[in-house]
């Protein structure tokens, strides 16, 4: 989905499938600095060419203003690396063409790698670090049943966090006030698929409620693992926060499985609330 201004572009077809697009700016798009906004929400690809030509007639009918570009989740983030000639580095290429439409500057939460953000250019992140609070704010109040202040107090000494490998221990640690473990990950390297997880600083877990913190979800694997991990290292409630969450999520064992996550905490950067069929989902932050 994209939106200029607050209001979504709309897209139809032409008989022969190609894109058929109107938008009428009328002055509106103007904030309160002179920028027009510009918001994009993935949900497939083709939106990379509707990005492309509204940003085109932005600079056709507005001349010499500045356009920023709102878009909370990077496409192709995980293809941050090439190890031979068949693999396409979709992300350089990705953002080769978002650089090419010159915006002012590119807004994005919680960049999968560094990667992203050194091939972006003008790019700044949002607020990780409140948007994570949101969640372990909602976490606690869950714990404590309700938001009764001295309760939430008391559910936070029984709060660990954990990171499910190295990367996220070194990203999120520094933002969270919270005494954490983390993972390893065992692969088969043949398959790339998880086989399991160890857990350093297991003993902070025996007893504690724990919230698994991330930042993408595609079906969960990694996050089944660690729940089973860390019930096995003696964690009590288990909950996940990942910055975004695809919809693939609702899909796969971690979610369905009513025994091992107990809810998930998220953005709408991708993930549509309507596919929450088991109402195991809160959304933490709204764009």
């Amino acid at each position: 989905m994209i939106k200029v201004g607050n209001v979504e572009i709309k897209h139809g077809q032409f008989p022969d499938g190609t894109l058929l697009m109107k938008f009428d700016p009328n002055g509106d798009e103007f904030d309160t600095r002179g920028n027009i906004l510009v918001e994009w929400y993935y949900e497939n690809d083709a939106e990379l060419f509707s990005l492309i030509c509204v940003k085109r007639h932005l600079d056709r009918v507005y001349s010499y203003s500045d356009v920023v570009l709102e878009m909370p989740y990077i496409p192709h983030a995980r293809m941050d690396r090439v190890k031979s000639d068949e693999d396409v580095f979709t992300l350089k290429y990705f953002c080769e063409v978002i650089n090419s439409l010159n915006f002012k500057r590119v807004w994005v939460l919680d960049a999968h790698s560094n990667v992203s953000l050194a091939l972006l250019n003008n790019v700044k992140q949002m607020h990780v670090e409140d948007t994570i609070n949101d969640a372990i704010y909602k976490v606690t109040c869950e714990i404590a049943e309700h938001y009764d202040h001295n309760l939430r107090k008391e559910a936070e000494k029984t709060l660990v966090a954990f990171y499910p490998d190295e990367g996220s221990m070194k990203r999120y640690s520094g933002m969270i006030n919270m005494p954490y473990a983390f993972g390893i990950k065992k692969r088969d390297w043949a398959t790339g698929k998880i086989q399991g997880l160890d857990i350093m600083n297991g003993d902070l877990v025996k007893g504690k409620n724990v919230l698994i913190i991330d930042d993408i979800c595609s079906r969960g694997g990694t996050f089944l693992h660690s729940a089973k991990a860390l019930k096995e290292a003696g964690a009590n409630r288990i909950f996940l926060y990942v910055t975004h969450a695809e919809k693939t999520m609702v899909e796969g064992e971690m979610y369905n499985n009513l025994d091992l996550v107990e809810r998930i905490y998220t953005t709408d950067s991708i993930f549509n609330i309507e596919w929450d069929d088991r109402n195991k989902v809160t959304i933490v932050n709204e764009f």
